[in-house]
């Protein structure tokens, strides 16, 4: 039997938006951890520290002590997500943001043409609004723990809104066999139980149907490189990061067939701007001003070193496609 992420073995809670500290990894039940990581919120700067722990069998790496549902709900609040957007806007520009939403359809678009999709954690739903010029004859439907999804459908960019989660009791039953493709771009490090988020996502696939699976490479040589000032590890809402190995292994253990794995295409190339830009948020706003050709040359060496990332451990993300045979 799989260890559950949702089964701490020890039982001291820092504070109650934290739950006990575990002594085992969630993914394969080994004892053997170490911490990888200690580090602040970097955004909102609030008082606590979240600890990364990484199983030395595995190289599964997960928060320890995890968010409580309270504290998950907590940091996943609109006001937190525009905060975290306002962030990002300014790393990548929408422009680059659109033409990256673009690349990925472009890349999926030699899927049979769907009927319908899924997008799991949709947010604004841009990369629906992105892939319809690939899939002009796709339906849409996005889900999405924010009221961002509602806000989405009202703007006409899915067909259907979905406001929770996958896993939330009467979701995946509700919606079973329904969807030929299920996508979940940078959602899956959030779920509370990885495992049970995959179940839920081939439930409400079609035998046949594909899931699409993008999400932070913890190999990445920049995790360790800019240690809490890697942007991807995402403290505290970024409660898993899955190694490639793993995920390949657990999709096929749940009866899929792996069609593609790419570490190219999903990179991001703002490792070093980003932790720049995190640093920076901590000094006063005119010492900010001074470091504009600072932030230039690290956005240029993001820029350069962002084709190397396919043939090295510099890739931030991987994206799996698979095929739901049973």
């Amino acid at each position: 039997m799989q260890p559950s992420p949702t089964t701490p073995r020890v039982t001291e809670a820092r504070d109650p938006f934290q739950e006990p500290r575990r002594a085992d990894c969630p993914w394969c039940g080994s004892p053997r951890l170490r911490t990888r990581l200690r580090a602040p919120d970097p955004l909102r700067h609030r008082p606590g520290t979240f600890v990364l722990d990484e199983c030395a069998d595995c190289a599964h790496a997960f928060q320890n002590p995890r968010l409580t549902a309270e504290g998950f709900a907590f940091y996943h609040r609109d006001f937190y997500e525009r905060h975290l957007e306002e962030f990002a806007g300014r790393i990548l520009s929408a422009r680059a943001v659109r033409r990256r939403h673009r690349a990925t359809a472009h890349a999926l678009s030699e899927l049979r043409e769907p009927e319908s999709w899924l997008d799991v954690g949709t947010g604004h739903a841009r990369f629906p609004e992105a892939a319809k010029e690939y899939f002009p004859y796709t339906s849409f439907d996005g889900l999405d723990p924010t009221a961002r999804v509602e806000q989405a459908l009202l703007e006409g960019r899915v067909e259907e809104a979905h406001r929770g989660y996958l896993t939330t009791r009467g979701t995946a039953a509700r919606l079973r066999a329904r969807y030929d493709v299920v996508s979940m771009f940078h959602h899956l490090e959030h779920a509370p139980d990885p495992r049970a988020e995959l179940r839920a996502a081939l439930t409400v696939l079609r035998p046949g149907g594909h899931l699409v699976v993008e999400v932070p490479d913890p190999r990445c040589a920049f995790a360790r490189l800019l240690g809490k000032w890697w942007f991807p590890y995402g403290q505290p809402r970024h409660l898993h990061l899955v190694p490639l190995a793993n995920l390949r292994a657990e999709l096929e253990t749940q009866g899929c067939t792996i069609l593609v794995t790419d570490r190219k295409a999903p990179h991001v190339p703002y490792d070093l701007s980003a932790a720049l830009c995190l640093a920076l948020a901590h000094v006063p706003p005119f010492l900010r001003a001074t470091a504009t050709p600072v932030l230039a040359l690290a956005s240029a060496l993001d820029h350069i070193l962002a084709p190397l990332a396919h043939h090295s451990r510099l890739s931030n993300a991987y994206r799996v496609v698979a095929r739901k045979d049973r």
